[in-house]
């Protein structure tokens, strides 16, 4: 009668959850995004007003995303993401409560301040549950959430426009958000004390992420946060992820307008062409990983297995250059396809923290380079409502298109190769 249950293969259930999780993640920021034509019908939003609260909830995510990712070391992956999930939820809903741009502005600051600890936490659990030669594909999964989520969006967002109104959006997905934690603080724990993981499988990982990290297991030396920026790698990762987010979050963001200011779509037209893009979205984020994954079993090194990928998708992204020329059809693939390469570039990148740091410290240093990365995006959307107010959206096409590429040539300047470094008493710098 007291036999547990035990679950086969129990870290891809993990995955699973943390997918879903970045799924919700996504679907509260795209809430604003996709209902903005029907929200315009409330009160007014210029495309400078719209710029500037994006700026804020970057602002806000970018700096928690530094804060979330040690609030994660110091709580742990299950007490420090069920707070972060807790209160971006109730941020969401408060979304369907406001009537002003300033609102809207505050809204989004607050919803930004819960959804910045998402992807460090998610990092932290990949680390705990995965050994290094399946953390790619462990990464590609739940960052094919951020697709899924999005995928969702246009569609389901229209549907409850069309039977209620735009405020049901934010009430009844922060809801599902809420659902999810109470979830996750029930069924998540580290390996050594899960009660659902089997004893072969728990064995496996201690013994894989042993093999695979140049850091004793056991140690309990706390590592100054200040001290991180020691390491050149970690200059190398702010480096890397400043440039290519502020194109994501322009895509993301903007796309919806987009097809409603310049192609002239309404909110079930959006509906029907918007989630296609986010679709192709996801392709990239699960090939990044199995791509990554599949080199490293053919006896790639680490670093070409990572840089191959990477070298693929900053390749793709020039081709949102071609969007204001083509037709609606073409535009909607042109998106999709920045969108894709952009996913399978995030998706390795994300790794890149697993490979070069130690479980320890993963939270702090994917916290740091996601601040790192939405502050570029913010200073991004600072300029570009007023790009777009004065000149259209082709500049704004331009810029967005060559940042992955550039990015990619700062990885070969500032890291060079991709491997582990020590944490020590004495600095290696890397």
């Amino acid at each position: 009668m007291n036999k547990r249950i035990r679950i086969k293969n129990f870290r891809w259930w993990i995955v699973a959850l943390i997918a879903l999780a970045t799924a919700i993640n996504y679907l509260d920021r795209q809430n604003l995004p996709v209902a903005l034509s029907e929200i315009r019908k409330s009160f007014e939003i210029s495309d400078v007003d719209y710029g500037l609260i994006n700026s804020l909830f970057l602002f806000a995510y970018g700096t928690m995303y530094a804060v979330g990712g040690r609030i994660i070391d110091v709580l742990g992956s299950r007490v420090g993401y069920f707070i972060l999930i807790v209160w971006w939820s109730i941020a969401n809903m408060f979304h369907g409560l406001v009537s002003s741009v300033m609102g809207l502005g505050i809204a989004r600051f607050l919803l930004g301040i819960g959804e910045g600890g998402a992807f460090p936490g998610s990092a932290k659990v990949v680390s705990e549950w995965f050994p290094k030669k399946e953390r790619a594909l462990a990464f590609g999964i739940f960052n094919t959430g951020s697709s899924v989520g999005a995928v969702v969006a246009p569609p389901v967002i229209a549907l409850i426009i069309a039977t209620w109104n735009w405020h049901w959006t934010f009430f009844i997905f922060g809801a599902v958000g809420l659902i999810w934690a109470v979830v996750w603080l029930i069924v998540y724990t580290v390996p050594a004390r899960s009660k659902l993981v089997t004893d072969e499988e728990r064995a496996w990982i201690a013994a894989s992420q042993a093999e695979g990290q140049l850091e004793d297991q056991h140690a309990t030396q706390r590592i100054p946060w200040i001290s991180l920026f020691k390491y050149r790698k970690l200059w190398g990762l702010l480096a890397i992820k400043f440039l290519p987010d502020a194109g994501w979050y322009f895509f993301i963001f903007w796309l919806p307008k987009y097809l409603n200011d310049v192609r002239g779509l309404d909110i079930q037209g959006i509906g029907s062409y918007a989630w296609i893009p986010y679709a192709m979205a996801g392709g990239g984020s699960f090939l990044g990983g199995w791509l990554s994954s599949f080199l490293l079993r053919k006896q790639f090194s680490l670093d070409l297995s990572r840089k191959i990928p990477l070298g693929i998708a900053a390749a793709l992204l020039p081709l949102s250059l071609f969007i204001t020329d083509a037709s609606l059809h073409m535009a909607v693939f042109f998106f999709g396809m920045a969108m894709f390469g952009h996913q399978l570039y995030s998706t390795i990148v994300q790794t890149l923290v697993a490979d070069m740091f130690p479980s320890r410290v993963v939270g702090s240093v994917s916290g740091l380079m996601g601040c790192a990365a939405t502050y570029g995006a913010m200073l991004f959307s600072l300029v570009i409502g007023f790009i777009i107010d004065d000149y259209g959206y082709r500049p704004a096409f331009f810029i967005a298109g060559l940042l992955h590429p550039l990015s990619f040539i700062l990885l070969f300047i500032i890291i060079k190769r991709i491997e582990m470094i020590k944490i020590s008493g004495s600095v290696i710098n890397r």
